[in-house]
């Protein structure tokens, strides 16, 4: 394992996004282990693209406008929705009170969703793991799993970080009914920034 791959792979999964914006929403509103769960939906939401990258599915998807098209548009569409049901009070900035907590599968779902719906992943490990595979290497695939597998443990340790961080400022912001207000406005335009920066990437 070369300290170029870790260091790259830290600067990603560092680097705010959807699912970083997720976490920290998770975290924020109900606390330290929905933060913990809501990383773990993220990290799994990888699976699939790191899938498609090893078995040459992502050169499939770089190639078929119209299936990168779908794709993109269905990820689009899904932060869009997460925007909405923030503003509402209803996703990812709905504060439990006495309430019953939010299933813990509803977040991880919600969590693979907002990673899965993001044709860029795929392609992204399409390019970047064969960077780290020497070329002729005969146990290639193995190899590339063993990355990506990393780059997961990387992902889940760094959002896991990210939910706590933003539980332990929880009480702070929950007794703040005005601060709440504009982190839930805060949160929803940045879903509409990132479906708008996602509508606009190309292939």
């Amino acid at each position: 394992m070369s300290i170029e791959f870790l260091l790259t792979s830290l600067v990603i999964v560092v680097t705010p996004g959807t699912g970083v914006l997720y976490t920290l929403a998770a975290g924020l509103t109900r606390g330290g282990r929905a933060g913990v769960v809501a990383a773990f939906g993220c990290t799994l939401g990888i699976v699939p693209h790191l899938a498609a990258a090893v078995t040459g599915l992502a050169a499939l998807l770089h190639a078929s406008a119209v299936a990168f098209q779908v794709i993109k548009y269905a990820g689009v569409a899904y932060l869009l929705y997460m925007a909405w049901n923030t503003l509402r009070e209803r996703g990812a900035l709905n504060v439990e009170g006495q309430a019953e907590p939010r299933p813990a599968l509803r977040v991880i779902g919600d969590g693979v969703l907002v990673n899965i719906l993001n044709p860029k992943l795929s392609i992204f490990f399409f390019a970047f793991l064969p960077q780290f595979v020497s070329a002729g290497e005969p146990s290639a695939l193995t190899r590339m799993l063993e990355l990506g597998a990393v780059f997961m443990l990387l992902t889940f340790a760094v959002f896991a970080g990210y939910g706590l961080c933003a539980a332990a400022v929880r009480n702070q912001v929950i007794s703040r009914p005005r601060v709440l207000t504009w982190l839930r406005r805060g949160f929803g335009a940045a879903f509409v920034a990132l479906g708008a920066k996602l509508a606009l990437t190309e292939r």
